[in-house]
């Protein structure tokens, strides 16, 4: 009797951990679904000075270019406040769109800094987010106190990135981006523990997993573009 309930047992485990591992192979895949359309995007652009120029001007940047740099906050906003309301397909498109806006905004970093630089940093990167998001999925500590320190460190370094925006003081510009390394990586590990309990839930469905596909994509790109600062080479 004791044998079977044992046996029970151990199918339900096997059966909740395969299910975990679907929903999070949904979230990584949209995520680098979502990152390789931002590197194409951002690439082609760069690489076109018909399409770059629609961004720029000499003064700086153009209308659209304005639209186009604000337009994924907006998105954002809009994914977290009507998730509720909007149908699966819906985040699909939005995420999409979302993806392909990013790619248009980061295209100046390959006016900005060498292809061999952004390489480099992009593979820097990979390598830490998938070090800590293994660790936020094999970890058994509760991560939900560190998270809270990391979302204030992020406002603060918000606060701070505008505040420097006026004083454009190097010194506050370096110490902002070893902070913003540091905030991005601990949130990745946070970022999926999250996600993984999530999986656990009946709340696990593909709007959940595209939500999740985004958070951990804004860790990355984050984590990119404050480690670029620090291993780009500029032209």
């Amino acid at each position: 009797m004791m044998e079977n309930f044992e046996n029970k047992n151990l199918v339900q485990n096997i059966s909740t951990i395969d299910v975990v591992k679907a929903f999070m192979y949904k979230v990584f895949s949209w995520m680098f679904f979502a990152l390789s359309i931002t590197a194409l995007v951002a690439y082609w652009f760069a690489s076109n000075e018909a399409l770059i120029s629609l961004l720029y001007t000499e003064r700086g940047l153009s209308a659209l270019g304005w639209l186009i740099m604000l337009s994924p906050l907006g998105l954002v906003l809009l994914m977290s406040f009507r998730f509720d309301k909007l149908s699966a397909s819906a985040m699909t498109g939005i995420f999409v769109l979302y993806s392909i806006l990013m790619g248009m905004s980061l295209s100046t970093i390959f006016l900005i800094y060498t292809v061999k630089s952004i390489a480099i940093t992009f593979s820097i990167t990979a390598g830490m987010f998938g070090v800590m998001a293994i660790t936020g999925y094999v970890t058994k500590t509760d991560l939900t106190k560190f998270g809270a320190i990391m979302f204030m460190g992020l406002i603060g370094i918000i606060i701070a990135s505008l505040v420097n925006f006026f004083a454009k003081s190097s010194s506050l510009d370096y110490i902002i981006s070893f902070l913003g390394v540091l905030i991005f990586t601990g949130l990745t590990a946070y970022d999926v523990q999250k996600l993984k309990q999530i999986g656990l839930s009946s709340s696990a469905s593909m709007k959940t997993a595209i939500y999740g596909a985004l958070s951990l994509y804004l860790d990355f790109i984050n984590l990119f573009l404050f480690l670029l600062r620090f291993f780009g080479n500029r032209k």
